[in-house]
């Protein structure tokens, strides 16, 4: 993550991740979704340390913000940004992703994508 993260930080509310998965759950791929809700997922866990939900919260900050680097209604390619930021976010916070983040993850695309 770069520098910027603070910024999108600050976008980051509960409520709009939601909103932002629920409508574009299709059009942002399983591959996005499923990384986005692991996150979400280990920021929910209170043995998640600050500085990691620190940086996930600058993921799915950058992930909810429809303007970013590559505008996610641009067809084909409008959430591989979303997605290489969600990547380097999990890369980063690996050691504190149990097992249960990606089981309820997992639960949630089958509701989703089933």
């Amino acid at each position: 993550m770069d520098n910027n993260s603070d910024d999108f930080s600050k976008e980051y509310k509960e409520s709009s991740f939601w909103e932002k998965i629920k409508n574009f759950a299709i059009d942002a791929g399983k591959d996005v979704i499923e990384k986005a809700l692991t996150l979400y997922y280990c920021l929910l866990d209170s043995d998640t340390p600050v500085w990691a939900k620190t940086v996930i919260v600058g993921a799915l900050g950058y992930f909810i913000v429809p303007l970013d680097a590559i505008p996610d209604f641009t067809p084909g390619v409008g959430y591989s940004d979303d997605l290489g930021a969600l990547v380097s976010a999990l890369g980063i916070v690996i050691a504190h992703i149990k097992p249960e983040h990606k089981i309820k993850a997992q639960e949630k695309l089958k509701e989703w994508f089933s």
